[in-house]
């Protein structure tokens, strides 16, 4: 959590280890969101019924933390299976973006909407999809007294010198209020989701 000019994990000359602290949230897809199922009827959970099958991949990320608003740019690939490779097909898929603040605390969710094109005679097909999420920069960044106690050199005989500033509940705290992840995932039912954690 030390700012400056050194590299993330660098050797600072004082023979400290160094790392920079990024505003732009942590990037992400929740447990057991990252694929969906869809039944022919929707009721059914039997192999038979069996209709669709999707997967979130290659989730990667773009952050602009230039502004007051830091905006970060979430992009991924849907790969999908359908059971019967009859007629063309789309299938439209729901999907949510969502801003947590300090590991639990929701403080925004938007849902998009990507939709899988199955050719005739095709059981195979992938899709692109992209959210965007903000953050302001003054929530992420750290108050200047909590910055000055992780930035602070310490000397060796220093009372404090071996005393990680991260152990103070105010700093934690401090750190966790400012830490942000903007996470994606499948916007699934209670169903979907219960079929996901149970299979």
């Amino acid at each position: 959590m030390l700012a400056g000019c050194s590299s993330k994990g660098e050797l600072d000359a004082t023979g400290g280890v160094s790392a920079v602290r990024s505003a732009c949230p942590v990037v992400g897809v929740p447990a057991e969101t990252g694929d969906i199922t869809l039944f022919d009827p929707v009721t059914s959970r039997d192999a038979s019924a069996l209709d669709v099958t999707a997967l979130m991949t290659n989730v990667r990320s773009t952050c602009n933390d230039s502004g007051e608003q830091i905006a970060t740019t979430v992009t991924f690939d849907v790969r999908a299976r359908r059971v019967r490779a009859d007629a063309a097909r789309d299938v439209v898929l729901p999907y949510f973006i969502t801003v947590v603040r300090g590991g639990s605390a929701v403080v925004a969710k938007r849902i998009g909407r990507v939709t899988v094109h199955f050719d005739a005679g095709e059981t195979r097909a992938e899709a692109k999809g992209a959210a965007t999420s903000y953050v302001a920069r003054a929530a992420a960044t750290l108050p200047a007294d909590v910055r000055e106690q992780l930035t602070r050199r310490r000397k060796a005989g220093d009372t404090d010198a071996a005393v990680d500033p991260l152990t103070q509940p105010a700093v934690r705290q401090a750190v966790l209020r400012a830490s942000f992840e903007a996470l994606v995932g499948f916007q699934l039912t209670s169903d979907q989701l219960q079929y996901n954690v149970t299979r």
